[in-house]
């Protein structure tokens, strides 16, 4: 039987440097074991950081109306440590989808595990799109004050 929800993955680097090079798309020998794991499951990384700044200046260029995260993402990319946080975390693509079948999760996610325990990988995260399992979207600040204070 197959889930009526669709999943992602996503995970943690252990170290700015190593996600630099991740971003970068580096061919670095310590790399070589994602990179592999990514081509067999026809998967791509996007960097969590660089999702939240292309949000932004979307919404920045759209009108920022139209994007009700706009004021948490900007705060939160905006943030030292929130921005190193979200630098080291990357979405797993599947066949340039953002979400997939729990199946192609699940293996993904197996494949993954060995990084993790050899550290190179912090946490690995699965998540589904059941509205259910998901956080309410942040609420826009109050009036007057700063949207940094806010951002979680």
């Amino acid at each position: 039987m197959t889930s009526q929800w669709q999943y992602q993955v996503r995970f943690d680097l252990n170290d700015s440097a190593t996600a630099e090079s991740v971003r970068r798309k580096l061919r670095v020998p310590a790399l070589a074991p994602l990179f592999d794991i990514l081509a067999e499951h026809r998967a791509a990384l996007k960097c969590q950081f660089d999702a939240f700044a292309e949000y932004v200046a979307a919404a920045e260029e759209h009108g920022v109306e139209n994007y009700p995260l706009y004021q948490w993402t900007k705060a939160t990319i905006e943030n030292p440590a929130k921005k190193e946080k979200y630098l080291r975390s990357f979405t797993v693509y599947v066949d340039d989808r953002e979400v997939y079948a729990k199946e192609i999760a699940d293996a993904l996610e197996a494949d993954l595990q060995p990084l993790a325990t050899s550290g190179l990988i912090t946490r690995i995260s699965k998540y589904d799109t059941n509205p259910a399992n998901n956080p309410e979207p942040p609420q826009a600040p109050a009036s007057g004050a700063s949207p940094s204070a806010r951002a979680n």
